[in-house]
């Protein structure tokens, strides 16, 4: 049975909604009072999460079931066009993250609808949108387009070409990039499509790609495509004092990116149907991990340590010396750590030369792991964690990696501000 619908219930409900509806439509300045009446409804409990903050959203917000990253290059070169992009997407982001989308009911049939329509009925689905700032957002082709290349800090470098690596010119770099993350791929597409609507005639799309997760409970580890679980050895963070030593940038940094994190990204396409074909023990000797239980070789559970100093009875190491989780280790990396936060991908079929006998040309899935990193400075994390796996690591023979980008992703967005905002003071 419904309760009653007083007098005064039914005037906050219209006074919310009339908020909610000017907001959407631009009539209205934004309106956090209308978002936080809007993310109390009964059917959103859950399903939002915080877009102001400290710290950018996506990056320690638990991982969501589907991904869509693009970067873009800028073609305006205008410092305002750029400012005003960033002013766009804060706003639409803010709205879109926290309010179901609505038809607005006053439209001119005869018009555009400013609303697609796509996500009506749907909740937010805890939708995050991340931004990041490339190298050519200080200077390109040698140009300091925007003033900004004095700004430039000196973590965000040029990665180096790593062994192995069959990057593909045009899945690679970028000026600027947003991820949007949620757990329903609708919602992720929608955010996507009107970000990339808003930065008509002031920056275009060079490269994208989207990833999914496991349907695994949350504060467990999910599986990747290989069948093993992925991301076991990790940052923890809700643990302040670990995430500020590796993952948020602080007084060594410029003050526009305190509270913020440098991001690597890289589609790594993995041979799967050959990776199948592998005896389990191989598998798990190549992972110095069990496939199952995920527990280091010889031990139990998940998180036991690693203990990379135990020997078999011939006196060799239990857990192979060039396997993947031993390269990776903090132990054996002078105890650097990064914060990752990785999706599956599957882009179709692609025909590719076999890195193995018969090196023959054969038509397979274009499908892996879109690795993703946070750390406060990338050399020192994955340019030092993945400069010796490049070259040793026994998963190689099965990975590809075929794009990168590396992003600084600014701090968290003060309500009334804009991401970066601080960069262009």
């Amino acid at each position: 049975m419904k309760p009653a619908t007083t007098p005064d219930t039914f005037r906050r409900r219209f006074l919310r909604n009339a908020a909610i509806a000017g907001y959407i439509t631009g009539t209205a300045g934004p309106l956090p009072s209308a978002l936080a009446a809007a993310s109390s409804e009964p059917g959103n409990k859950g399903q939002i999460e915080p877009f102001h903050g400290a710290h950018q959203a996506g990056i320690t917000t638990p991982i969501q079931r589907h991904t869509y990253f693009i970067a873009f290059d800028l073609t305006t070169g205008s410092r305002d066009d750029v400012v005003k992009l960033l002013k766009a997407w804060t706003d639409a982001t803010a709205q879109m993250t926290a309010i179901p989308a609505r038809f607005d009911t006053r439209a001119d049939p005869q018009q555009p609808s400013t609303e697609s329509g796509a996500t009506v009925g749907l909740s937010p689905s805890r939708l995050t949108v991340t931004f990041g700032f490339g190298a050519g957002l200080f200077t390109k082709d040698g140009k300091d387009r925007y003033g900004l290349a004095k700004f430039r800090p000196e973590a965000l470098v040029d990665l180096p070409r790593f062994v192995g690596d069959q990057l593909v010119p045009e899945r690679t770099g970028g000026d600027l990039s947003i991820q949007a993350s949620a757990d329903d791929f609708q919602v992720v597409e929608w955010a996507v499509r009107r970000l990339v609507k808003l930065a008509n005639g002031i920056a275009e799309m060079r490269w994208a790609q989207t990833g999914f997760t496991g349907g695994f409970k949350p504060g467990t580890t999910g599986r990747n495509q290989m069948g093993f679980l992925d991301g076991t050895i990790n940052v923890p963070t809700q643990n302040t004092q670990a995430m500020n030593q590796f993952v948020w940038v602080g007084d060594e940094g410029p003050h526009w990116m305190h509270g913020g994190s440098y991001m690597v990204i890289r589609p790594i396409r993995i041979s799967l149907d050959h990776w199948d074909d592998m005896k389990i023990a191989f598998q798990e000797e190549t992972m110095g991990r069990h496939k199952a239980s995920g527990a280091p070789i010889g031990k139990q559970h998940e998180f036991d340590p690693l203990g990379l100093d135990r020997e078999d009875k011939d006196g060799n190491p239990v857990i192979a010396e060039f396997s993947h989780a031993a390269l990776s280790a903090p132990e054996n990396n002078h105890g650097a750590q990064i914060l990752r936060r990785a999706f599956n991908y599957d882009n179709g079929i692609t025909k590719v030369a076999e890195r193995w006998p018969p090196w023959r040309q054969l038509v397979t899935f274009d499908a892996g792991l879109l690795f993703q990193c946070y750390q406060k400075d990338p050399r020192t994390g994955f340019i030092s964690i993945f400069g010796k796996m490049a070259q040793f690591d026994m998963l190689n023979q099965f990975a590809t990696h075929t794009g990168s980008g590396l992003f600084a992703c600014p701090g968290g967005v003060p309500p009334g501000g804009f991401v970066g905002q601080n960069l262009f003071a």
